[in-house]
């Protein structure tokens, strides 16, 4: 039982960074209709960025202080905002009208573009993440032992997917997403600006990826310019789960996909963890292709 309630605590907090991803992908579909594959390297990006942040922070404040902690998420996530509005503005505005297998080889190039870029600017060598949030034991019986970094990894991924809903349902530019989302050309004609709601998504996702890097970093302290491709996917078969382009779903597709991962990983079929959750995508793209959450929509011809 301990071994159990261990590993659900340690697959929740895994799942919870899956999520951050996996609603930034969820947020760009629900409102292009298309993949973004690069968003994993603005994952990576947010890292790095962290990276860096703390050592310049480490002047002013020690690093796994609160304040040193609340500036670098602050940092990356302004900074990879920024690059997720330049991204959406250079590569996918132009091909707007185009067929979208056009721009899902775009984003396949701009993926490969931030990862080799990268390469060259910080080197191709993994690096140590610095403790920006100190690990202790935050609480310890028996049973399972929950540690510091796991416990600021749930509350704030929480946190973060509670503020999204809130922009989402509650805002007037939440009421715009939800607006280009149902139906583009009808916003448009009721006067919503669709570039400014576009950016916004792009922005909001990936702010939230950028979070998502920084905690994977404190979690696992190693951080390298290919380090978004493996979660990147696995946070898309998220979004799949749990129905692409519909926010809840995107969150709890994160949490099942985190805790079958590292439940599997206990198991002797360690090795085959990265398949067998690949395989879960091919089975819910069979049986269920609207995910958990998702709603079956019949195309007109």
């Amino acid at each position: 039982m301990g071994e159990i309630l261990q590993q659900l605590v340690n697959g929740i907090s895994l799942g919870a960074i899956y999520a951050l991803i996996a609603l930034g992908y969820t947020m760009i579909y629900g409102v292009l209709r298309f993949i973004n594959f690069a968003h994993g390297d603005v994952f990576m990006v947010g890292s790095f960025v962290a990276y860096y942040t703390a050592t310049a922070v480490s002047k002013f404040f020690p690093v796994g202080s609160v304040p040193a902690a609340i500036i670098i998420f602050l940092v990356s996530m302004v900074f990879c905002a920024v690059l997720g509005a330049t991204i959406e503005f250079l590569a996918y505005r132009p091909l707007r009208i185009r067929p979208k297998l056009t721009v899902l080889i775009t984003a396949i190039g701009v993926s490969l573009f931030l990862e080799y870029l990268s390469q060259l600017l910080f080197g191709a060598t993994p690096r140590g993440f610095p403790e920006i949030i100190s690990n202790a034991p935050f609480y310890k019986s028996k049973l399972v032992t929950i540690n510091t970094v796991q416990t600021v990894v749930i509350i704030t991924s929480l946190s973060l997917m509670l503020v999204l809903r809130l922009v989402v349902m509650k805002t007037k530019i939440g009421t715009a997403m939800r607006a280009v989302s149902f139906n583009q050309q009808a916003a448009s004609l009721m006067g919503i600006n669709i570039s400014s709601v576009i950016t916004f998504t792009f922005m909001i996702g990936s702010a939230l990826a950028a979070a998502g890097g920084v905690l994977y970093g404190a979690q696992y302290p190693s951080i390298d310019p290919l380090m978004g491709i493996m979660p990147g996917l696995k946070a898309f078969v998220a979004a799949v789960l749990g129905g692409i382009g519909n926010i809840p779903g995107a969150a709890i597709g994160g949490f099942i996909i985190g805790t079958v991962e590292t439940f599997i990983a206990g198991t002797f079929l360690s090795t085959y963890r990265d398949a067998i959750v690949f395989a879960i995508l091919i089975g819910i793209l069979i049986f269920k292709p609207s995910g958990i959450m998702g709603k079956y929509e019949a195309e007109k011809v």
